[in-house]
């Protein structure tokens, strides 16, 4: 589901598949350790094809948990149902959204 790769000074976790409530309750640990790493994080969401209010939920968690830190998150390649439900929630206008990973 996910794949951790650490680049210097940014973290960035590859989900793939559908980020739901099942998806969000087998990565809650992860996202949890995500906001005590001290780096910048960027969530690659190319190969995310379905996200929930559960999956919302998460990034916003995980948002505010940096953002209190003075740390920034990031995501890229968001498209279809999941760009239309973050633009929809107005998500894009706290989160930055990219449509590849460099521009991040």
């Amino acid at each position: 589901m996910t794949t951790p790769a650490t680049s210097n000074p940014m973290l960035c976790i590859n989900l793939s598949g559908d980020f739901d409530a099942l998806a969000v309750e087998e990565l809650r640990s992860e996202f949890d350790s995500l906001s005590e790493q001290q780096q910048d994080v960027i969530i690659d969401m190319q190969d995310v094809t379905f996200i929930d209010s559960s999956g919302i939920g998460a990034i916003v968690f995980l948002f505010k948990r940096l953002r209190s830190q003075d740390l920034n998150l990031s995501i890229t390649g968001v498209h279809g149902q999941p760009l239309e439900l973050m633009r929809y929630l107005r998500i894009d206008k706290c989160i930055s959204l990219f449509e590849q990973q460099d521009q991040a």
